[in-house]
């Protein structure tokens, strides 16, 4: 027995749902491009949460999941250390960020230093 009189007032679940697959957008697996922003990349050192150990982090890449798994591949082994794509964003376990832009603008990304 359902209540005509009810109605859906407040769902926080509205619109975080992917449209092509319905899975949640964070699990979603057939996004096409992570945040593009304003389209440019940019290389920031960070060291938050870390224990002290800088990191290199490459934002605004407009690339699938799959495409910047590859990238952060290359990447990792030119500069001959670790590291992840989390949140289509590229962590890079090294302070070589000068090595990194030079490698993003070869591939045609208009790649810049960001933060201090």
């Amino acid at each position: 027995m359902t209540n005509s009189n009810s109605r859906l007032v407040y769902s926080d679940e509205i619109g975080t749902n992917c449209q092509k697959c319905g899975k949640v957008l964070k699990k979603c697996s057939c996004q096409t491009a992570s945040k593009t922003g304003d389209g440019q990349v940019r290389v920031e050192r960070q060291t938050k949460g870390r224990k002290g150990k800088g990191v290199s982090l490459i934002s605004g890449l407009p690339l699938a999941a799959a495409e910047l798994k590859a990238l952060a591949k290359e990447l990792k082994q030119r500069c001959g250390c670790g590291g992840t794509v989390k949140d289509g964003v590229i962590e890079i376990q090294t302070d070589q960020r000068d090595l990194l832009i030079a490698e993003l603008q070869k591939k045609g990304y208009q790649a810049k230093k960001a933060g201090g």
